[in-house]
C-alpha cells in the first residue's frame, strides 16, 4: 500500500486549518487515514505547526511520501534533516553522536532565526502602532487648533455684537437724556364768570 503524508482540511470557509495525517494515496483528502501525526494552522502569525516528531520520522523512514506542503512543513520542523543525518550514519559517513551534534546545531540556528523573525515582526507592529498614534495625535492637534480658532472667531463676533448692542443702547439712551425736558405750559382753564 502506497502511503502519503498529507494535509486533511478542517475549519470553516475562509479559516482553514489542517491535520497532518498518514493516509493511503487512494483515499479521499478528508477521508479515512491511518494515523494523525500533527496539525498545521496557517491563520496565526507565524503559522503554528504541532508535530509528533518521532512518528513523522518513523513514517518517512518506512517510505511514506510527503506532499509538497507537508515536505516543507517537515523540513521546517527538522524531520527531513534528521532523516538525512540518520541515513549518513547508516552509510558510515559519521557516527550517531556526530549526527546528533549536527542536528542540535541546526536546530539552534533554526530557532535563533525564527526568534529573530518573530522579534522583527513584533518591532514592525510596535513601529506601525507608534506611527498610527503619532499621526492620530497630529490630526487631533490640528482639529483642536481649528476648533480653538472657530471658538475665538465666535467669541470675537459675540463680543463685537455685544459692543454694538451696547453702543446702540447707549446711542438710544443719549437722545432721550440730551433732550431738555421742557415744561409744558399749563393751560389754564378759563374762568367761568357766569355766576
Amino acid at each position: 500500500m502506497a502511503t502519503k503524508i498529507r494535509l486533511q482540511r478542517f475549519g470553516r470557509k475562509g479559516y482553514a486549518y489542517y491535520q497532518i495525517v498518514i493516509a493511503d494515496s487512494r483515499a479521499p483528502r478528508d477521508g479515512k487515514f491511518i494515523e494523525r501525526i500533527g496539525s498545521y494552522n496557517p491563520n496565526t502569525n507565524p503559522a503554528t505547526v504541532d508535530l509528533n516528531f518521532e512518528r513523522a520520522l518513523y513514517w518517512l523512514q518506512t517510505g511514506a511520501q510527503p506532499t509538497d506542503t507537508t515536505r516543507n512543513l517537515l523540513s521546517r520542523e527538522g524531520v527531513c534533516m534528521k532523516k538525512h543525518l540518520l541515513e549518513g550514519v547508516k552509510k558510515g559517513a559519521f557516527d550517531e553522536a556526530k549526527a546528533e551534534e549536527k542536528f542540535e546545531a541546526w536546530k539552534a540556528s533554526k530557532n535563533a532565526s525564527l526568534q529573530a523573525i518573530k522579534e522583527s515582526g513584533r518591532e514592525a507592529v510596535k513601529a506601525a502602532a507608534k506611527a498610527r498614534l503619532a499621526a492620530e495625535e497630529a490630526e487631533n492637534k490640528a482639529k483642536a487648533e481649528i476648533v480653538a480658532k472657530k471658538k475665538a472667531e465666535k467669541a470675537a463676533a459675540e463680543a463685537a455684537k455685544q459692543a454694538e448692542a451696547a453702543a446702540a443702547a447707549k446711542a438710544a439712551e443719549a437722545p432721550v437724556e440730551a433732550a431738555p425736558t421742557e415744561a409744558a405750559p399749563a393751560i389754564e382753564a378759563p374762568a367761568n364768570d357766569a355766576q
